[in-house]
């Protein structure tokens, strides 16, 4: 059975969307979806007035930031349902149907993949290139390949963000989100969309600037995901630095140049670099532990419940 709409919470943060937000929630109601909220981080255009005058909800966050909007939003929804949708018109609320079929389904939560052929002109070569290498690191770090991490169109059973603990306050909120829903054990979908260019308001993501935060932000966030590739890779910096200092000091030493500090330091890194590693190794399999039980509890569980 379809999701009733009533049930849907249409979610949209937004940030000096004048242009489009007035279009946007329209276009949901034509839809037959009624709740409408927008959270607002402090426009200083006509956004809160234009979402007001077409009868959505609207707050204004208290903090800085998307993730900030999200991390406040999410507490004030009542809807069973929520769909998340960015405000600037580049996303379309024709699919929110085919975002909201999973969850009928049994699925937890359901990411909007823009990345398919179809889009491909919507991103600029650099965009599209940064998403994809985004993309295959988060597979590394996280043991999941999710087509489009950073996708703003999303759906979500409110049961499955309550399973989250979120803490970003920026644009690597989508990460976070992403790799909350990983560890919690969620099923996730990923259904194609459409994506369009933007419609001539400015974007609020520097590639680079915003890019390298979105990557620190997806290897932090594998120390609790695959502490393996965290602590393993912290480890084989430290054994590969003592390694090549080792070959500068064996070198000297032929030479007959001893260099007694810089032979401590080789040995010092290359042993605590292998205790690192080796850590990363036992907390990856406590982790395994604990998921296996947590699996098995869960179908303990459900075989008790009367059917």
């Amino acid at each position: 059975m379809p999701i009733d709409k009533d049930q849907v919470c249409v979610l949209i943060p937004t940030l000096n969307e004048s242009p489009t937000i007035g279009a946007l929630i329209r276009e949901f109601r034509r839809l037959g979806y009624s709740k409408i909220f927008i959270i607002d981080g402090n426009s200083t255009d006509d956004t809160r007035t234009i979402a007001a005058q077409e009868g959505a909800r609207v707050e204004v966050q208290s903090g800085k930031g998307k993730g900030n909007a999200l991390i406040e939003a999410f507490p004030l929804i009542e809807q069973p349902y929520i769909l998340m949708i960015d405000g600037d018109g580049t996303y379309s609320p024709t699919d929110a149907e085919k975002m909201l079929a999973p969850l009928a389904e049994g699925y937890d939560h359901v990411i909007g993949d823009r990345l398919n052929e179809q889009n491909r002109d919507a991103f600029s070569g650099l965009n599209y290139f940064g998403n994809q290498v985004l993309n295959r690191l988060f597979k590394v770090a996280h043991a999941a390949y999710l087509s489009d991490i950073l996708s703003g169109y999303r759906a979500f059973t409110r049961d499955a963000l309550h399973q989250m603990h979120l803490k970003e306050v920026g644009f690597g909120i989508e990460t976070e989100i992403s790799a909350e829903a990983v560890r919690s054990g969620q099923k996730i979908s990923v259904v194609p969309i459409e994506y369009k260019k933007r419609p001539g308001t400015p974007t609020k993501l520097n590639p680079f600037h915003d890019g390298f935060k979105i990557t620190a932000t997806i290897y932090r966030l594998a120390r609790m995901n695959n502490p393996l590739f965290y602590f393993g890779l912290i480890g084989l910096i430290f054994m590969a630095s003592g390694f090549f200092i080792g070959v500068y000091v064996i070198i000297e030493w032929l030479r007959q140049i001893e260099h007694l500090p810089l032979t401590l330091l080789t040995v010092l890194l290359i042993v605590v670099g292998f205790q690192i590693f080796m850590f990363g190794i036992l907390s990856d399999m406590m982790l395994a532990l604990h998921r296996e039980v947590v699996r098995e509890l869960h179908e303990n569980r459900d075989r008790r419940e009367p059917r």
